[in-house]
């Protein structure tokens, strides 16, 4: 029941710590591993980032984010894809092995240009991620952000561009928050799942009212998501890795940080207590 082994948490999440106070929070209270956002990386540069994750006791899970390749100009596109490689390159050095892609729009393009410019934007960065031996997660995001933050905005869509790529190391991230909705996910699930794609697992809930579509998410257990349904039909398939708290939260950014956590830790062993990660 108190086993955290399995247990990640996004520095975003306790985004007013910096990257020591948080590895030092989260090593103390047992918990096993740890999503870099480069925000954190920033102030103390990736060398030193690199040394703090690899004397602590923290598995670092990911990091995040790249993408973003849609642009309407090749100009943009190409800025895109350079910035992308060095989020690689910052990846590898810190040992994280999955970039997240937050993949982007254009909104004066149609859905088949953003995908298509998505596609390309992948396919130019991919030789750069499997020399860096670094995963690259394509992350779906809620049809509310389809206009400049993702053109791919369903767990069907990203596992069908990830096949697109074959057995290169392109996959899929799940996030509860802008996957819950559809109607199609447990199916979905399966075919991610099928086809080898499956690569992360995050978690936070949708509250009810929601005050902020970005910045008002809520710990889980507080909001309206089935989380334990979601976790079964991904526990079926034997999914052992790590489950992700990535919340974005002015109310708990605001908070006590160390109560925070520890409501995080409380609900997580709350409502993933039959599950095989505690």
């Amino acid at each position: 029941m108190n086993d955290l082994s399995k247990l990640c948490i996004h520095t975003m999440t306790m985004k007013p710590w910096s990257l020591p106070e948080a590895i030092d929070h989260f090593q103390n209270r047992g918990i096993g591993g740890i999503s870099v956002w480069q925000n954190a990386v920033e102030p103390m540069g990736v060398k030193a980032a690199a040394k703090a994750l690899e004397d602590s006791d923290l598995e670092i899970v990911s990091y995040v984010r790249g993408g973003f390749f849609p642009a309407a100009e090749e100009a943009g596109r190409q800025k895109s894809i350079e910035h992308n490689k060095v989020m690689i390159s910052e990846a590898a050095e810190l040992g994280a092995p999955l970039l997240v892609l937050v993949c982007g729009a254009e909104p004066t393009a149609s859905k088949v240009e953003n995908e298509e410019q998505i596609i390309a934007g992948i396919e130019a960065i991919l030789p750069w991620a499997i020399e860096h031996n670094v995963v690259l997660g394509i992350e779906p995001l809620h049809p509310m952000y389809a206009d400049t933050r993702s053109a791919i905005n369903t767990l069907r869509q990203a596992t069908r561009i990830a096949q697109h790529f074959g057995e290169a190391p392109v996959k899929v991230v799940f996030d509860v928050y802008h996957l819950w909705w559809d109607p199609n996910l447990y199916v979905d699930i399966d075919e991610a799942f099928a086809a080898g794609k499956f690569a992360a697992y995050h978690i936070c809930d949708w509250l009810v009212p929601t005050n902020n579509m970005l910045t008002d998410r809520g710990i889980m257990g507080d909001g309206c998501i089935d989380l334990q349904k979601i976790d079964q039909a991904i526990r079926k398939h034997e999914y052992d890795g790590f489950v992700e708290v990535e919340i974005f939260s002015e109310k708990h950014w605001a908070a006590d940080q160390e109560e925070y956590l520890e409501r995080i830790i409380s609900n997580y062993q709350d409502i993933y207590h039959s599950s095989k990660h505690v």
